[in-house]
């Protein structure tokens, strides 16, 4: 049973309904039994997976990166929550947790790609292996420029990191291909790497001079959007500089440590090639 909708909508409406009682038969206010009071509640009451559930929205205070709220939030969540309460995060927070993981991942496969690249290039892994330890110093680069400029390492900071491995990986290579010419001619290694780093000092820093002005546009940029395109053009320019200056000393130091333990690139066809020569000289002989 339920009463017309016109009664039923304040509580003097709830104080008027009459019930018989039990002992007399005589029909009691119902005010007469029970005490009104008012107080708020929720209007629905959502759940998850058969569990009550709330949605808190909160705005970032001025300086707060997510990453900082994540970090507050899931420390008093621990502290004030019971174990079997469970939190999960929606807009832009989740984003944010998504596009981490995704950029991680995307930034090993980077790593694994240009490696094995590299390792089919040069026929070893000794000579990829020396090209790829430039990376790190690419991305020290990029850090401290952060650091410095008070940026944050979100996702447009993380996409300017990966484009890094490939930016600065080309400046070892100049040295590195050219350092086994020069041994496939018959020069010692650390002869091959003195000469290879002179000769390709110019084409690196040209190649570094002009992607470094090439960002510079988007380091310097204002208007919508320049905070990302800002973000990208800072670490490129002081991740690829950084890493520059200090390859042009680590790379031949590298080069004259390990690739002694590794034939020059065009050995193996030398080989070949001896071989063919070889069975087409005794084939000859046997001939006549």
């Amino acid at each position: 049973m339920q009463a017309r909708a016109e009664d039923r909508t304040s509580q003097r409406d709830l104080a008027n309904i009459y019930v018989r009682s039990e002992a007399s038969g005589a029909l009691v206010p119902l005010s007469n039994l029970v005490h009104f009071s008012e107080a708020a509640g929720a209007r629905e009451l959502k759940r998850v997976d058969r569990l009550r559930a709330i949605t808190i929205s909160a705005g970032l205070a001025p300086g707060a990166t997510i990453a900082d709220a994540l970090v507050t939030l899931d420390g008093f969540a621990a502290d004030e929550l019971p174990a079997a309460a469970r939190i999960s995060y929606t807009g832009e927070t989740r984003e944010y947790q998504r596009s981490n993981l995704a950029i991680y991942l995307t930034f090993g496969l980077s790593l694994v790609m240009v490696f094995l690249a590299l390792a089919a290039q040069f026929e070893s892994f000794i000579h990829p292996f020396i090209i790829m330890l430039t990376v790190p110093l690419a991305i020290t680069g990029a850090l401290g420029a952060m650091a410095l400029t008070g940026l944050t390492l979100n996702v447009y900071s993380q996409i300017a990191i990966i484009m890094l491995i490939g930016l600065q990986a080309k400046n070892a290579i100049l040295i590195v291909e050219f350092a086994n010419q020069l041994r496939d001619k018959g020069r010692g290694v650390r002869a091959a790497i003195v000469e290879a780093s002179v000769v390709r000092l110019r084409p690196i820093l040209m190649t570094t001079i002009a992607t470094a002005f090439g960002a510079l546009p988007l380091a310097l940029a204002d208007g919508a959007g320049a905070e990302a395109r800002g973000t990208l053009g800072i670490v490129i320019i002081s991740g690829i500089g950084f890493a520059t200056l200090l390859s042009l000393f680590v790379v031949p130091v590298l080069y004259d440590l390990l690739a002694r333990f590794a034939r020059p690139t065009g050995y193996i066809a030398k080989r070949l090639t001896a071989l063919e020569a070889a069975e087409e000289g005794a084939g000859t002989v046997l001939a006549e």
